[in-house]
């Protein structure tokens, strides 16, 4: 019998020993909380065929002793996509992925999908893995498939139909070297495309356009400044020289969203998509949870949910969309530099709460950069910083409360969503 080994039994690892026990295989399961503990393991790599990380799995001394004994190490969306191809699936991928925006635009390209009468899904680094949306939703047209950097580390067939990396900016940091190594494991989504396959090219990213040479598929250009395939002028979008819709008509708010919309029209365009089904999706398409969400209103105050914001970057689109709001943010320690964000804050931002281990980084780079004393607080949760807003704000406090963290959560909370949906609690707990 065929062997194989899955390391971490999370959403990806569960999903990929669903479809390799279909297949006859005999999988040992390795997780130190859940199953096999990994020094166990050790005793168990004989005769593998192959070794399945699950992706936040960093490269710790068990998986080098796999490495060293030259075991072929795979994520599972490499698995599910060799799986499409010995089945003849005629699903088509189109892979996303980019330091912010990924799964809004991952969502979003499937919903309209549906609605321009496709039969599509979404499946990735976004809740659902590709190998459990394989072997439960038959005979798709597409999957609209959202990739991290870490479930890009080990591709060696993964060939998408479309692929498209919407941004680059600093991130994970504590996982690669540099930023560089970070950057080009996000350009492995396109290395296996060929001249017949497309790639949507964000031509406003520097990062993209440095490693732009590696593209062998059809280049597909966007861009919200300058002439390009699909591009925004006077308040409009355009492919060439036919006016899509205008920008204001979006139902999608924020200059961050207008980047993700230029990917959703360039999918259309390159599918062939009717341009009124096209701009009437446009006008409903609906934001996701924990991305610069208005989710309550306590009389004037009210509280935005923006937990999703794991970088720098990611704030910087919230503070940009929610200027002068009082800004609830800090988290885990991924050591970026924080200046920029100390910058955007003092630019900004009216007061800020500081809560995870983080805070004290922060609140040294804001002190340097000249912002008050009396603006910062440092409550160490969210529970404290809204108790101390319920004290000082009232029903005719005509403020904006965003919670946008510009780090992830891993200190206090399990993930973003679980942070989002605590803050969401706890607001309506203290204020509701």
């Amino acid at each position: 019998m065929k062997k194989a080994m899955i390391y971490g039994l999370g959403i990806s690892g569960t999903g990929a020993k669903e479809l390799l026990e279909k297949e006859g295989y005999e999988i040992i399961v390795v997780d130190d909380k859940k199953a096999m503990t990994s020094e166990e393991a050790l005793n168990h790599l004989d005769e593998l065929e192959f070794f399945i990380k699950s992706p936040g799995i960093p490269y710790n001394d068990f998986v080098k002793e796999v490495q060293k004994r030259g075991i072929k190490i795979l994520d599972e969306i490499e698995i599910a996509y060799n799986y499409m191809i010995e089945k003849g699936l005629k699903t088509k991928i189109i892979a996303i992925t980019g330091t912010n925006g990924k799964s809004t635009t991952t969502a979003k390209i499937s919903d309209m999908l549906n609605h321009a009468g496709y039969k599509a899904a979404y499946a990735g680094n976004i809740g659902r893995s590709l190998s459990e949306v394989l072997l439960k939703e038959k005979d798709l047209d597409f999957i609209s498939l959202e990739l991290s950097s870490f479930q890009l580390e080990n591709i060696e067939n993964f060939k998408p139909y479309i692929s498209m990396i919407i941004n680059m900016g600093p991130d994970h940091i504590e996982r690669y070297k540099s930023f560089d190594e970070y950057y080009n494991t996000k350009f492995n989504i396109t290395k296996n495309q060929t001249e017949d396959l497309f790639f949507i090219e964000n031509i406003d990213d520097v990062e993209i356009e440095k490693r732009a040479k590696q593209i062998k598929a059809k280049r597909i250009s966007v861009s919200k400044f300058k002439k390009a395939d699909i591009f925004v002028e006077n308040d409009k979008i355009y492919h060439d020289k036919d006016d899509i819709i205008d920008v204001d008509k979006l139902s999608l708010k924020g200059i961050h969203n207008l980047e993700n919309t230029l990917f959703m029209v360039a999918t259309a365009e390159i599918l062939k998509i009717d341009r009124e089904k096209l701009k009437e999706f446009l006008m409903v398409a609906t934001p996701l949870e924990h991305r610069t969400e208005l989710f309550f209103n306590y009389g004037k105050l009210k509280f935005i949910n923006d937990s999703k914001a794991t970088n720098v970057d990611s704030t910087k689109f919230a503070i940009q969309a929610n200027k002068n709001s009082i800004l609830i943010c800090g988290g885990y320690d991924k050591g970026v530099d924080l200046a920029p964000l100390a910058e955007m804050i003092k630019e900004n931002i009216k007061e800020v709460y500081l809560i995870g281990v983080i805070a004290d980084k922060i609140e040294s780079e804001l002190k340097k950069v000249g912002y008050e004393d009396s603006k910062i607080h440092k409550l160490v949760n969210l529970e404290n910083s809204l108790q101390d807003m319920k004290k000082r704000f009232t029903k005719d406090s005509d403020e904006v409360i965003l919670l946008s963290p510009a780090t992830s959560s891993y200190d206090q909370f399990n993930s973003f969503e679980h942070r989002g949906k605590v803050f969401k609690e706890l607001v309506l707990k203290i204020f509701g």
